[in-house]
C-alpha cells in the first residue's frame, strides 16, 4: 500500500512546485484529531493515484513557513497544485469518495 510522502519547508518547492504531476498536499499537525482521521485516506489515495499524482503531507508544527505562505489557518487543510499553482482546496476531514470527487478527479482533466 502506498504511503503519502513526507513534505518540509526545506523540499516544498522541489516536490510540489517543480512536479510535472498534480500534487495533493495535506496540512495537518499530530494533535488535530480530524487530520489523523483522514490520514488513512491520504495514504489510500496515495496508493490508489500513484504515478498520476503526487500525494504528500506537510505537518504545520513543524513547518511553519510553508504554512504562512499559503496562509493556512485551521487544518486539515488539502490544497492541490499544478504547475506550481493552487487549482483547487478543501477545508476540514471528508471521506474518501468526497475528496477524490473534489480534489483528484478535476486535478487530472485540468
Amino acid at each position: 500500500m502506498g504511503k503519502a510522502i513526507q513534505i518540509t519547508d526545506a523540499n516544498f518547492n522541489e516536490v510540489v512546485l517543480k512536479s510535472d504531476k498534480p500534487v495533493l498536499v495535506d496540512f495537518w499537525a499530530e494533535w488535530c484529531g480530524p487530520c489523523r482521521l483522514i490520514a488513512p485516506i491520504i495514504d489510500e489515495l496515495a496508493s490508489d493515484y500513484a504515478g498520476r499524482v503526487v500525494i504528500g503531507k506537510l505537518d504545520v508544527d513543524a513547518n511553519p513557513i510553508t504554512a504562512s505562505r499559503f496562509g493556512i489557518r485551521s487544518i486539515p487543510t488539502l490544497l492541490v497544485f499544478r504547475n506550481g499553482q493552487v487549482i483547487n482546496k478543501f477545508l476540514g476531514a471528508a471521506g474518501k469518495a468526497e475528496l477524490e470527487n473534489k480534489l483528484l478527479r478535476p486535478a487530472l482533466t485540468v
